[in-house]
């Protein structure tokens, strides 16, 4: 099966959405949405997401699934927009509840943040399988960059969020918590075992160096074959020893305080105080 796919890619965050579509009809799911978010303000746009929703409508094709690959750290998610756009249903991995737990307690959120998970309406597994109309999808949980990352195959086609960048570009970094280069590794040893013909859509690009085009489609071959961090059968040790290194020469991203805590609630704000208005923290000297 060969899906049908249409990118978006959003400057702001240089983040790479989704539609993918059933060939044989309309169905279709949405990958890694993007809000519009101005941390100077603290004020919202749907520019992005508005964008996705003119070209469903235009092409007449029926939402099935918004998923997320994972909790994102440098945007904030427009799933329940899209949702309340389109339909379709919100999924994550399940391992969402680690990282609930881990965030929840750092912005200290109390008992009334539900830590289950349940503000998503499928938490999906290893192994487990999902429906594009006559696609299936197949869910991989490829762990390192979040412990809740994943990686979604559909027809010849692997979503894999932030796990890996184009060839030129390597890999996620490891460094946030629950995050593991060696998990990282382990899980590109998975997806790198998929047919070398398979097509990978990664979910970010910042053009390598010498490189003046953004590009986020790439082949599991061209992965083993070319990726600065992990090709040519890089051993475990030297990669570890590479992204530790490397992830400590890092910053935060822009996005990641407000960015956490709208998506480990589906994309949500916290819930308004009693004046009407919703906040979010800034934990200090913590991250």
């Amino acid at each position: 099966m060969h899906p049908e796919i249409t990118p978006f890619f959003d400057d702001a965050t240089n983040t790479v959405s989704y539609v993918v579509c059933d060939p044989a009809g309309k169905a279709s799911a949405i990958i890694d949405s993007v809000l519009d978010y101005d941390p100077a303000s603290g004020r919202t746009k749907t520019d992005s997401a508005d964008r996705i929703i003119a070209f469903v409508k235009a092409e007449g094709l029926d939402v099935q699934w918004v998923l997320e690959t994972h909790v994102h750290a440098d945007h904030l998610s427009a799933a329940p927009y899209l949702q309340e756009q389109l339909g379709g249903k919100i999924g994550i991995g399940k391992n969402i509840t680690l990282v609930q737990d881990t965030f929840g307690k750092i912005f200290n959120e109390g008992t009334e943040f539900q830590r289950d998970g349940s503000q998503f309406d499928a938490l999906l597994s290893e192994g487990d399988s999902f429906h594009i109309g006559q696609m299936r999808g197949d869910v991989m949980h490829t762990p390192g960059h979040t412990p809740a990352c994943m990686t979604y195959v559909i027809g010849d086609a692997a979503f894999v969020g932030d796990t890996l960048f184009m060839p030129d570009f390597g890999t996620a970094r490891c460094d946030f918590p629950g995050g593991s280069a060696s998990d990282l590794y382990n899980s590109i040893q998975r997806i790198l075992n998929l047919p070398d013909e398979t097509r990978i859509f990664v979910g970010h690009d910042y053009k390598a160096p010498g490189r003046d085009q953004y590009a986020w489609e790439t082949t599991v071959g061209e992965q083993k074959a070319l990726n600065i961090h992990i090709g040519q059968g890089r051993p475990i040790t030297e990669f570890v020893e590479m992204r530790e290194a490397r992830d400590a020469t890092l910053g935060m991203p822009r996005l990641i305080l407000p960015s956490l805590q709208v998506n480990m609630r589906a994309g949500r704000m916290p819930e308004p105080e009693d004046n009407g208005t919703a906040y979010l923290k800034v934990p200090i000297n913590t991250l």
